[in-house]
C-alpha cells in the first residue's frame, strides 16, 4: 500500500499539471479556421487606404511558419492555399510565398527585399520572438497579421479571434499607425481595437 500511495500522488500531480498547462497552450492556437481567416484578410486589406502605395501592382503576402513546428507549418500551408483561392485583393492580383522563420531581422529583411505587403504569422511563436519581430519591422510599411489573436498585444497589427462562436478581427491601432496601416473607420467599428 505504501508503494501504491506515492504512485497515486505522482499520477494526480501529472494530471493536475496537464490541466494547468493545457489552457495556456490552447490559448496560443488559432481559433478561427484558416479559410475564414483568408477570406476576412482579403476583405479587410481592401479597406487599408495605404495598400495601393504599399502593394504597387500586386499584393504580396509572406506566409510565415515556425521552424520545426509541424502544426505551425500545416496551418501556414493551409492558409497559403486558402488565400491563393481568393479572387483579386483590393482589385489587385496577389501572390503568396511560404517562409520559415529563422530570426526577426531576417524576416524583416525578406519582407523589405521582396516588396511584401502583408506578413502572416502562423502559430507557435514565443512572446520574445513576437517582440523581436515587432522591433525588427519597426516603422516598415507593412501589415503584420496573425492566426492567433493574443499575438496582437505582443507585436502584430491584426489578428483573428472567435467571440461567441463568430470570427472577430483584433487590431493594435498604435502599431497599425507605426506600420502605415490606415483602415477606414467603418471597418474599425467591426473590430476589437487596442489603442
Amino acid at each position: 500500500m505504501s508503494i501504491e500511495h506515492p504512485r497515486r500522488r505522482w499520477a494526480l500531480a501529472v494530471v493536475a499539471a496537464l490541466f494547468w498547462v493545457a489552457p495556456a497552450a490552447l490559448a496560443e492556437e488559432p481559433e478561427v479556421p484558416v479559410g475564414v481567416q483568408a477570406e476576412l484578410l482579403a476583405k479587410v486589406v481592401a479597406y487599408d487606404r495605404n495598400l495601393p502605395a504599399r502593394a504597387g501592382d500586386q499584393v504580396r503576402t509572406l506566409v510565415v511558419s515556425k521552424a520545426k513546428d509541424a502544426d505551425s507549418a500545416r496551418a501556414a500551408a493551409q492558409f497559403q492555399e486558402a488565400l491563393k483561392a481568393q479572387g483579386p485583393i483590393a482589385g489587385l492580383p496577389h501572390s503568396e510565398e511560404a517562409h520559415t522563420f529563422s530570426s526577426a531581422a531576417e524576416l524583416a529583411e525578406a519582407a523589405k527585399s521582396k516588396k511584401i505587403s502583408v506578413v502572416y504569422l502562423s502559430s507557435g511563436f514565443s512572446d520574445d520572438e513576437l517582440a523581436a519581430i515587432g522591433a525588427a519591422v519597426g516603422e516598415a510599411d507593412l501589415l503584420t497579421v496573425s492566426a492567433v489573436a493574443s499575438y496582437v498585444r505582443k507585436g502584430v497589427v491584426l489578428g483573428f479571434d472567435l467571440v461567441s462562436g463568430k470570427p472577430k478581427l483584433v487590431i493594435d491601432l498604435t502599431r497599425a499607425s507605426r506600420q502605415h496601416v490606415a483602415l477606414s473607420a467603418s471597418v474599425l467599428r467591426l473590430m476589437t481595437v487596442y489603442p
